[in-house]
């Protein structure tokens, strides 16, 4: 682990000097994604602080959602984040595609099943009504990075069932032969059941963003979607208006 290496200056407070070294070690790739960052008590000798300061600099950061924290084991860089933006629909691969990576996606299920009481009443339609499902992982660079569930109304997009979701994602397509009108999200922390984590590959302990999608083409619903996304690799935006791209603190440690 390379060393903070303290310049001595009386210019700014000394818990932002610890800050600003860590985040320039990060940004020169010295310190990477799942790394281990100094303690507390290796910042106190190197900065020459006090202990709350040293604490203040690691816990700003750990809010920021730079660093992590494990009990018992100590403080590490965060991996990578991702922003969800809330007030519009993307398709997926095209998100992957403008970070320069890769998309892939597997198909766990596609097909025709009964509307319960729930999805019924999501999609607007009588319960025990045939609705299409799809069960989909969506994964970047080989990285699984979402589970998608959807529920579509056949009255909207008949044919969804005849294509490859390997190949063209169900936003694509829906958005192709169903255009969105209205759209409306909902999400949550969850602790993922076994199955969730086994297609995310996440631990029991750490959670899940889930993403709860309805939209409309017209006047009818015409799918609702749950979409899960790994906690430590996303969070969520809204924003008004484009214009300030500034980054903006995500407060909580991502890892709790």
């Amino acid at each position: 682990m390379t060393g903070p290496r303290s310049e001595p200056s009386n210019e700014i407070p000394h818990y932002l000097r610890i800050k600003e070294r860590i985040l320039s070690l990060i940004v020169e790739g010295k310190l990477k994604p799942g790394d281990r960052v100094y303690s507390e008590s290796e910042l106190v000798t190197s900065f020459g602080v006090s202990r709350m300061t040293a604490n203040r600099a690691l816990r700003e950061l750990m809010f920021e959602g730079v660093l992590t924290r494990c009990a018992g084991l100590g403080t590490f860089v965060a991996a990578q984040r991702q922003d969800v933006d809330l007030l519009q629909i993307r398709n997926i691969a095209d998100e992957i595609s403008a970070r320069g990576h890769s998309h892939a996606a597997e198909v766990l299920a596609a097909d025709r099943i009964k509307a319960d009481r729930r999805i019924a009443e999501a999609l607007d339609l009588p319960s025990g009504t045939e609705v299409m499902h799809t069960l989909i992982v969506h994964r970047e660079n080989g990285q699984p990075i979402q589970v998608e569930e959807r529920y579509v109304n056949p009255a909207v997009a008949p044919h969804y069932l005849t294509n490859d979701f390997s190949t063209i994602t169900p936003n694509e397509y829906l958005t192709r032969v169903a255009p969105i009108t209205e759209f409306e999200h909902f999400v949550e922390a969850i602790k993922p059941d076994a199955g969730i984590r086994s297609l995310l590959g996440v631990k029991a302990d750490q959670p899940c963003l889930r993403v709860f999608r309805r939209t409309w083409s017209g006047e009818l619903v015409g799918t609702c979607a749950l979409l899960t996304y790994p906690g430590n690799k996303y969070r969520l935006e809204a924003r008004s208006g484009k214009s300030r791209q500034t980054q903006g603190a995500f407060l909580g440690d991502k890892q709790a």
